[in-house]
């Protein structure tokens, strides 16, 4: 099969122009989620693995919200109007202007599609030096689908759309999967010359076979023996059971790869997320976008990562993180929250109750409980007692706090930022401290204590 070296000379085309009436949403089909994923993210994300470098997104419906939804990388170029797959295609005539290798066509709605189909449909193109192959199945209900039609020797002879196909047509197994592989140059060629005299009235991608084959090109096909990697999401229901069945997959995958995924049916795992052997999931773990787990890790029941870093041996304790870093031997939990970059060291805690935005954790650092850290700077092996609050912002503007190695911060202690506490330095329990307090001193913050002997008798009116 084709290496990622060998694909580096095709780029991909994806459709995702449609509305998705029947989603009855607002929200763009292909921007409709399955494991913290928009449907079109799932295909590009098969395409990053597959190292494909250039992807294009067709977009129409919703132009600004799928761009929006799309890593910067990706390009887009729009079809106005929704006149069929051809019509679309040929809206990016400009973008590939000067491009002479072949074109991977997807479904921005068909999440599932393998590596290993797309590697083998490149295979069948290429040794049948075809100008177009066209990737075919054989579901159980063909009803919808575009009638695959051979001819006397098993070739492709064309593509029939089920509303323009004859009865002997629609009695044909082999249906249109959507997904094309083309020679550019020629497919572009071929597209000029197509119509749209059907039922539909539109532009229609398959009709290029009959196209190439009449100017004297080859067309082959692959045929794939798994009906749902090649499934499209027309309705929530559709996206539910895809959604269900992305699950097993995956937790498959994990399983097979030395992963222990306690509870697949419970289990969220995203496309580009990455974890080591011997990583213990369990129940109810949402793992999204680019998040990377280490070795030997323990993803506590109900915890949420998104693009999150954990080096070997951590645990995470019903916990959510986002755009975070993890030190090996770190324990974060139950019910911390990180987030916006903090970034923790080696063998930390991080206890129940606890936010951390912004911050960096020096190796050994603690804050055991009940306490938030925004825009800090901590150095080793500090300690921050329960309650402890850094205020970082006035109103206007965040300042930082920095607090040297070794230093001790007194439970409910208050930090007023812009702040510098040293190395070795303490502040008492409840204490604010608006100063900088040197290396080794002890900063007190309190306000002095007052008694009055017998007030609680007096206020009741009970003699003393």
């Amino acid at each position: 099969m084709p290496t990622s070296h060998e694909l580096s000379n095709l780029s991909a085309l994806i459709m995702a122009a449609g509305k998705g009436t029947r989603m009855k949403s607002a929200l763009p089909k292909v921007l409709h989620r399955i494991a913290g994923e928009p449907l079109v993210g799932h295909v590009l994300a098969t395409l990053e693995r597959l190292e494909i470098p250039r992807s294009i997104v067709i977009v129409g419906h919703g132009a600004e919200q799928v761009r929006a939804a799309l890593p910067e990388s990706v390009q887009t170029v729009e079809q106005r109007e929704q006149l069929g797959t051809a019509h679309a295609v040929m809206q990016a005539e400009e973008a590939l202007s000067g491009f002479t290798g072949d074109v991977l066509i997807l479904s921005g709605d068909v999440p599932l599609l393998s590596e290993e189909t797309i590697r083998k449909m490149v295979e069948t193109h290429r040794s049948a030096q075809a100008a177009l192959t066209v990737l075919t199945f054989s579901p159980e209900d063909a009803a919808r689908y575009g009638r695959i039609v051979r001819d006397a020797h098993g070739r492709l002879a064309r593509i029939v759309e089920y509303k323009d196909a004859s009865e002997a047509e629609r009695a044909i197994g082999e249906v249109n999967a959507g997904v094309y592989l083309a020679d550019w140059p020629r497919l572009s060629e071929a597209l000029k010359g197509i119509g749209n005299a059907n039922a539909q009235g539109e532009y229609y991608l398959p009709d290029a076979v009959t196209a190439l084959l009449a100017a004297g090109h080859g067309v082959a096909a692959y045929c794939t023996d798994d009906p749902i990697e090649v499934a499209g999401v027309n309705t929530r229901l559709e996206l539910v059971e895809l959604a269900e069945a992305y699950q097993r997959r995956t937790a498959r995958r994990f399983l097979e790869a030395g992963v222990t995924v306690e509870s697949p049916t419970t289990t969220w795992i995203g496309p580009r997320v990455v974890i080591g052997e011997d990583t213990v999931v369990e129940g109810g773990v949402q793992l999204y976008g680019r998040t990377r787990i280490g070795s030997l890790c323990r993803i506590g029941a109900h915890s949420q990562l998104t693009d999150t870093v954990l080096a070997d041996e951590v645990v995470i304790l019903q916990s959510v993180l986002t755009d975070s870093s993890i030190g090996r031997r770190t324990q974060v939990g139950p019910f911390a929250h990180l987030r916006n970059g903090a970034e923790i060291g080696e063998q930390c805690r991080i206890g129940n109750f606890v936010e951390i935005k912004g911050s960096v954790f020096g190796d050994g650092a603690k804050a055991s409980h009940l306490s938030y850290i925004g825009d800090a700077t901590l150095g080793a092996k500090v300690n921050i007692g329960a309650g402890t609050i850094t205020c970082n912002y006035d109103g206007e503007r965040k300042h930082r706090t920095v607090i040297g190695a070794r230093s001790f911060i007194g439970s409910n202690s208050t930090l007023v930022a812009p702040l510098s506490v040293g190395s070795d330095a303490f502040t008492a329990a409840g204490s604010t401290i608006t100063e900088d307090v040197p290396d080794g001193a002890l900063a007190l913050g309190r306000a002095r204590q007052a008694l009055k002997l017998g007030w609680v008798l007096q206020r009741k009116g009970i003699p003393q």
